[in-house]
């Protein structure tokens, strides 16, 4: 296995983290559903969305041989 530059691997630990917020934010936003606060479920889902998507394109661009 190849080892990648530095630059790769913090990368990739940056993707891996706005993954993890991302999937605490997208099922945690039930709560605000069910809390009647629809505004605030929505709000949360869109930003859950976008850093899934920025994790999505730091992962593959880090790890992109």
């Amino acid at each position: 296995m190849a080892q990648g530059s530095g630059g790769d691997r913090r990368e990739r630990l940056v993707a891996l983290l706005a993954a993890g917020i991302a999937a605490v934010l997208l099922v945690s936003s039930v709560t605000w559903f069910a809390s009647d606060q629809a505004g605030v479920g929505v709000a949360q889902l869109f930003l859950g969305a976008v850093l899934a998507g920025v994790a999505a394109f730091l992962y593959r661009r880090a790890t992109r041989g």
